[in-house]
């Protein structure tokens, strides 16, 4: 039996920010980072919060660790809040996931809303009971589930994302179009996930690079935004896979940011996954390398057969990153291999514990995925199917 609920209300388009004028008279904790306060990023929602008390929780940094949590629970104690709202890119909905849910914890399950207002395109977080934090002392992100982590209200405003740099607009977009394939070949993947994955894929394929070039293009903007809450809505049901798990450990240890890392390692995972050219018949196609063929489709690729269609979708996605300034390898964004050597059997003792590898179409090995690392580290030469 296989499950599908929507339980956050989502609110999108044109003056999305209005749904904050019906909060009246409560406290209110906004969780963000130093630049959503000091440009005056965090005013867009103070003005629209009538008689209310706000408090702003600002040390959110990238990839949030367990102390900045700790700080935030502090915080949210001493303010005891009606209302959390999460306030930025996916590491500050993270970390106000992370801060109400173990206030909650402390205080006996208070009562208490949470809003998610994304200013990237990538996570989805604000639809997801995921969370990702990092312990330090470890190097490693943990990627945090549970039902109450999921936002009650997600608020999806093209306007807060026009002003994105080209680099990040890259990154983040290129952490949509992972989730969308990761969650269509799910092994806990359904009519529903598939529907929600094959439109976010879509949308974002064939407009990234559109984007990329021209940030101010506020309908294609709004394209990409909810391409990246449906894609969460996706993941959020079906699970992802060891694209993630990797870029986890990867992240944690290399501090390489979460949707380059994803971009990085994606095709490799896309060419292991579909198990065309090991020892499998060209005619005796696995179901995955079906459904990768059947996303090449849908962005007009030629995919006559699956193989076709696996290396056509492969080759595109190569394409789209040279496009967006995206490494093939490790060693061309500049990371020291021999760093790299040092940490791997860390990041493969983590993949292999990470919820995502749970729900990867192709079950793995610590030797599957050691090869996998050292092609993605550019130490050996990567071969086309």
């Amino acid at each position: 039996m296989k499950n599908f609920c929507l339980k956050t209300d989502i609110y999108f388009g044109k003056d999305s920010l209005k749904k904050l004028e019906e909060i009246q008279e409560k406290k209110v904790l906004i969780v963000c980072d130093k630049f959503m306060e000091t440009s005056g990023m965090v005013n867009l929602l103070k003005e629209r919060l009538n008689k209310c008390e706000v408090e702003v929780f600002s040390e959110i940094i990238p990839d949030p660790s367990i102390e900045i949590v700790a700080l935030g629970v502090k915080k949210l104690k001493e303010f005891s809040s009606d209302i959390v709202i999460g306030f930025g890119g996916g590491s500050s909905i993270d970390g106000a996931k992370a801060i109400r849910e173990y206030y909650q914890k402390l205080e006996n399950n208070k009562e208490m809303l949470f809003y998610a207002i994304p200013t990237t395109s990538g996570t989805g977080s604000e639809v997801t009971e995921y969370a990702v934090i990092t312990n330090k002392e470890e190097g490693l992100k943990y990627a945090l589930t549970n039902k109450n982590l999921l936002p009650d209200v997600a608020i999806l405003d093209g306007n807060l994302v026009k002003s994105v740099p080209p680099h990040i607009t890259a990154d983040t977009g290129l952490d949509v179009i992972t989730h969308g394939i990761e969650a269509y070949v799910s092994t806990n993947g359904n009519d529903f996930t598939d529907a929600l994955a094959e439109k976010s894929f879509s949308l974002v394929f064939s407009n990234l690079k559109k984007v990329y070039l021209d940030g101010s293009n506020l309908q294609l903007r709004e394209k990409i935004h909810n391409s990246s809450c449906m894609a969460g809505m996706a993941f959020n049901c079906a699970g992802l896979g060891i694209t993630h798990s990797l870029a986890h450990g990867l992240g944690g240890k290399l501090h390489i940011p979460h949707g380059k890392a994803n971009g990085i390692i994606l095709p490799y995972v896309i060419k292991f996954n579909s198990e065309i050219g090991n020892s499998y018949s060209r005619e005796n196609f696995t179901e995955t390398a079906k459904k990768y063929q059947r996303l090449a489709k849908l962005v007009d690729l030629n995919a006559s057969t699956p193989i076709i269609g696996v290396n056509n979708l492969i080759k595109s996605i190569c394409q789209l990153k040279k496009e967006l300034s995206i490494p093939e390898t490790l060693l061309d964004l500049g990371i020291d291999l021999e760093e790299f050597e040092k940490v791997k059997e860390s990041i493969i003792e983590s993949a292999l514990k990470d919820v995502c590898t749970k729900t990867n179409p192709r079950k793995v090995t610590r030797e599957d995925l050691e090869k996998l690392l050292d092609e993605i580290s550019g130490k050996q030469l990567y071969k086309t199917l």
